[in-house]
């Protein structure tokens, strides 16, 4: 019987480890901090033409100050609509109106909200280390596969050792992550 050659696709894994830290980074971004960022309002949708549309196509977005952020909203109609979706979106934030122009000045965080948005940030890292471990998982179950069509186990073990350093290295970034974004909100 000819030797199969039993390759993991490690590329294919690390690919999908990595689009787990991406989401954790907008998860992150959305996370209100002290300060002012753009960053935040990415998440905020506006019912506008009949769609729900991303509140960065609908204004630009400035922040001119570190607790001050600013949209210039391009149709005067969907002023109103912005502001709206802004006092739902659950940022805690009033908007100021001022023709075309919503300014959003960001309150002082207290220590309680602090310590609740520690909590949401931990919570989401929790969410992209199990997507990292279900990753690990398909990986072995890979390896499994090529073990029952034969491979040896030298090769079994180089690849599981290889497909667990990779888990431990995108976990320890996951882990960096949020202890940068803890005292990001920690931070007075």
């Amino acid at each position: 019987m000819p030797e199969q050659d039993h390759e993991i696709d490690t590329d294919a894994l690390q690919r999908r480890m990595e689009g787990a830290l991406a989401a954790l980074r907008s998860e992150f971004a959305s996370l209100r901090t002290g300060r002012a960022s753009a960053s935040m309002l990415e998440p905020i949708q506006v019912e506008a033409y009949g769609q729900m549309t991303p509140i960065n196509q609908l204004g630009t977005i400035n922040v001119p100050e570190p607790r001050m952020v600013t949209i210039n909203v391009w149709d005067r109609a969907l002023v109103a609509k912005v502001e709206k979706a802004i006092r739902d979106s659950g940022l805690g934030i009033n908007p100021q109106t001022d023709g075309p122009i919503i300014r959003l000045p960001i309150p002082e965080l207290n220590e309680e909200r602090r310590r609740d948005l520690t909590r949401v940030a931990a919570q989401y890292a929790e969410h992209a280390r199990v997507a990292i471990r279900n990753v690990r998982r398909d990986g072995m179950d890979q390896l499994k596969r090529a073990r029952a069509q034969g491979m040896s186990d030298d090769d079994h073990k180089m690849w599981a050792d290889e497909i667990q350093a990779l888990t431990d290295r995108t976990i320890a970034t996951v882990d960096r992550m949020l202890e940068t974004k803890q005292q990001e909100i920690m931070q007075v």
